[in-house]
């Protein structure tokens, strides 16, 4: 019996993803379209991928965390033989970056983190601190803690400042490890790296999560960060969602191997089906030729609604959902032992086989992505979903050709939420006017974002991401951009706001096919990614 797969998993009944080939009697395709949602039809011959349902998930969680905590996985111990009186114990755990939707309370990382607590106390372990790893990213409101960490957690630290949220620009609070032989600074949280014992607590939304990235990035400070955020890591990497061809993997492992030569980490990793909608928009985990009467009245419905209401109210509808997808793996030890098999649970329930490339990739951007939880989905964020995530969703070859069009549905508002993404404001109005070229940008703009004091100020005291981080949103994309010659087309976003990224508007697909056709020649092949929920296109 695996230690992370104890035998109460319930059998799996699920129908693998597919690639569909449209022919004249298939229906129209739904694509998301930000807060909203419409059917298109798409030529005669092009493919569809469509997600595997969701798997099976465990039928007692917290008999699985248990069971995964005393048999650990790898080099280690199980937790109880690590824990002792008068040690420092720090746990850190993911931020509200994922998963997405944010799931139904209880969070994974409740039970996991409740789990871990319980186990310290019994064995008489005081000094306890939960820091929430948000490497750059925005401070959680208490709101977003309690959902994640649970109101027992909440209650029990945070009034006595023990649970704390990664600052990485509080330099009296971050401790340097050492160097790799690459040259990587590993500069870290002090409380964390100066424990007697480290457990990160991971929520695996995608493949590109946890294993030694979990710390390199939720824990780290800018110094640590540049390593593998910049620009030539991401153009090296093919894709992210595959650890053995992504340079971002590659120099987080070497930062966190260094990183445990002296601190002891034991890292406990979850699994997620993609169970991603409530029931009221169960219509969007179906396939269309498999919507019910009641579906199909639904998603009218609901598309009626949303037309009529003002973008800011289906925003606050949309932001309001809370996915009931449930845990399907718990592994516990040591990191990279933990992430194999995790990435073998992400790949089981994301994975569809797809042959050849196409000329043309079509996609519908939801409302969500990481970096806009409870906030607006700015023209950043929508480069940064469609072609820095959406696009590498790939294992092996890219779902589009060299040179070939990524066609990208979303309204892509030239609206940016003041408090959350100040930074990304001044880039989009001072930046990309001058160059839209990554290399170029990161050159001549980044220190003066990352060093600014205002926006470190913002950072640390506010809810702004840092003022660096709307320079890894377009760098992010940059691998997709070199692959297609900067050939994007946008339908229904605002002209202004998809031109100032060196993107083409286009009104509808129909427009935006035609306009593919000057670049990739007539009667070309097309893909669309029918995503979300989450798959992985595997291309051969």
């Amino acid at each position: 019996m695996s230690p992370s797969v104890p035998s109460e998993r319930a059998p799996l009944r699920t129908r693998p993803g597919l690639v569909l080939e449209v022919e004249r009697s298939t229906p129209p395709v739904l694509f998301h379209a930000g807060e909203g949602f419409h059917l298109e039809r798409l030529p005669v011959g092009s493919r569809v991928v469509y997600p595997a349902e969701p798997v099976a998930p465990l039928d007692d969680p917290e008999g699985a965390i248990r069971h995964a905590l005393a048999n650990p996985v790898g080099d280690s111990e199980p937790l109880t033989a690590l824990l002792r009186p008068g040690m420092r114990l720090t746990i850190a755990f993911d931020n509200q970056a994922l998963p997405l939707p944010p799931m139904r309370r209880p969070d994974n990382r409740q039970r996991v983190i409740e789990a871990v607590l319980d186990l310290a106390a019994e064995a008489g372990v005081d000094d306890v601190v939960l820091i929430a790893a948000h490497g750059l990213h925005r401070r959680m409101t208490e709101p977003e803690l309690r959902h994640i960490v649970g109101d027992r957690v909440y209650d029990a630290f945070a009034p006595q400042g023990r649970l704390t949220q990664h600052d990485a620009e509080d330099h009296d609070n971050l401790e340097m490890v050492g160097r790799t032989p690459e040259g990587e600074h590993v500069e870290i949280n002090k409380r964390a790296a100066t424990s007697d014992l480290l457990v990160y607590v991971n929520v695996n939304f995608v493949a590109m999560d946890g294993g030694h990235k979990s710390t390199m990035t939720g824990l780290a400070s800018y110094r640590s960060l540049r390593a593998h955020h910049n620009v030539d890591t991401m153009q090296r990497s093919r894709s992210f969602m595959d650890q053995e061809r992504s340079e971002l993997h590659n120099s987080a492992w070497r930062m966190g191997r260094l990183l445990g030569e002296h601190v002891k980490v034991f890292q406990i990793e979850t699994t997620l089906n993609t169970d991603t909608f409530p029931k009221q928009f169960s219509f969007l985990q179906k396939r269309e030729w498999e919507w019910t009467a009641r579906d199909r009245a639904a998603f009218m419905a609901t598309s009626k609604s949303l037309e009529r209401v003002p973008p800011r109210i289906a925003r606050s509808i949309f932001h309001g959902i809370k996915s009931p997808q449930k845990m399907t793996g718990v592994t516990a030890g040591e990191v990279e032992a933990v992430h194999a098999i995790t990435t073998q649970n992400v790949y089981r329930q994301h994975l569809v086989p797809v042959q050849g490339q196409a000329d043309i990739l079509t996609m519908g951007l939801p409302y969500v992505g990481p970096y806009n939880v409870n906030s607006v989905m700015n023209p950043l964020l929508v480069m940064c979903v469609g072609l820095g995530y959406f696009f590498n969703l790939y294992r092996g070859k890219p779902l589009v050709r060299q040179g070939g069009v990524v066609i990208i549905h979303h309204p892509t508002p030239w609206e940016f939420h003041p408090v959350h993404h100040p930074s990304y404001i001044d880039f989009f109005e001072q930046v990309l006017p001058e160059t839209t070229d990554p290399a170029e940008i990161e050159a001549k703009f980044e220190q003066d974002f990352a060093n600014d004091p205002w926006y470190i100020h913002l950072y640390r005291t506010s809810y702004a991401y840092h003022g660096v981080h709307a320079f890894y949103m377009w760098y992010w994309g940059s691998h997709a951009l070199q692959h297609v010659d900067n050939n994007v087309i946008i339908v229904g976003g605002n002209p202004r706001a998809v031109r100032r990224m060196g993107f083409k508007p286009a009104s509808t697909l129909r427009d935006a096919l035609e306009m593919a056709e000057d670049v990739v020649g007539r009667d070309p092949s097309i893909t669309h990614i029918h995503n979300p929920p989450i798959l992985m296109a595997d291309v051969t």
